[in-house]
């Protein structure tokens, strides 16, 4: 849709059906109607989120690709670090508030994206709907979300077995290692072939998560592992991108989304899995995790 129809509709189209979707679910009294309200949070999130990357690369200067994609991501992780905290802090006052109130957020977004002309150039050519060059770069992505996500699952846990009285400290430093760096570095992703920066990321964050693994280095693992998220996302979506025409840009965006959605879903529970043993044999499987997506860039950047 977002190459048939255009960017613009379902960037103003998913902030107001997730709008509609949060309001409702302050309203909601039982399980279904939640379930069902939360499905369709689903839809509203992927049309905006698959639009979004596409209009990014269709206005970024093709030089400074990389330097927008860590922008545009900075933004994603700013989100992610304040909708929580946010989101508690309503609660206290009644679950309804958190609800209507993200929701208000949403309609902030759609007035936002309002201000946001066409980008793209509707099409009529029947463009498919997985776009197949971006799967393998996709898979690389999708490893590194994993090796992440089992991080943010068991960060706290892992600090409380080293006997932190701050167990959020990991988190905070590992988000605070990624937004600083994102603003910092944002031009490094042009200046390095993508898939080769990628495989550098990966490496990293392998080393960084063994180090979350290891007696008294939870620390400074976390900010490893910060370091090397900071270029991962940018680096495997320029080399999404650059194998997508611009009529197939909505394409690659919901190939290479739907891979992140796997990432950051199936790691933390593959990982568990391991965890019900031992968090530290956790957080070392992600980090194997990582090394093995290491190793697949490294032969994708061979191969091109």
């Amino acid at each position: 849709m977002t190459d048939r129809i255009g960017r613009r509709p379902l960037l103003l189209g998913g902030t107001a059906l997730a709008a509609t979707s949060l309001a409702l679910t302050a309203l909601a009294t039982d399980l279904p109607t939640i379930i069902a309200l939360r499905l369709l949070l689903g839809v509203a999130e992927a049309a905006f989120f698959v639009a979004a990357f596409a209009a990014l690369v269709d206005i970024a200067p093709p030089d400074r690709l990389g330097e927008a994609l860590s922008l545009n991501s900075l933004g994603l992780y700013l989100g992610l670090a304040a909708g929580p905290p946010l989101g508690e802090v309503l609660t206290q006052r009644s679950f309804p508030t958190a609800w209507m109130t993200a929701a208000v957020l949403c309609l902030a977004a759609t007035a936002a994206s309002a201000f946001i002309g066409e980008t793209g150039t509707p099409t009529t050519t029947n463009t498919k709907l997985i776009h197949r060059p971006a799967i393998a770069p996709s898979i690389a992505l999708c490893t590194s979300l994993a090796a992440a996500g089992g991080f943010l699952a068991f960060a706290a846990l892992r600090a409380q077995e080293e006997g932190l009285e701050n167990t959020s400290l990991p988190l905070f430093l590992y988000g605070a290692t990624v937004v600083v760096s994102r603003a910092a570095f944002a031009k490094i992703p042009d200046r390095l072939p993508p898939l080769r920066l990628g495989a550098i990321a990966l490496a990293v964050i392998a080393a960084g998560l063994v180090l979350t693994a290891t007696p008294h280095t939870l620390i400074a693992g976390s900010v490893v592992l910060g370091l090397g998220v900071t270029f991962s996302t940018p680096a495997f979506f320029a080399a999404v991108f650059a194998t997508a025409e611009p009529h197939q840009r909505g394409a690659a965006s919901g190939t290479a989304s739907a891979f992140i959605d796997i990432g950051l879903g199936g790691g933390p529970i593959l990982l568990g899995l391991v965890a019900n043993a031992s968090i530290p044999a956790a957080l070392a499987t992600g980090g194997a995790l990582a090394a093995a997506g290491c190793l697949w860039t490294l032969k994708l950047h061979r191969a091109h």
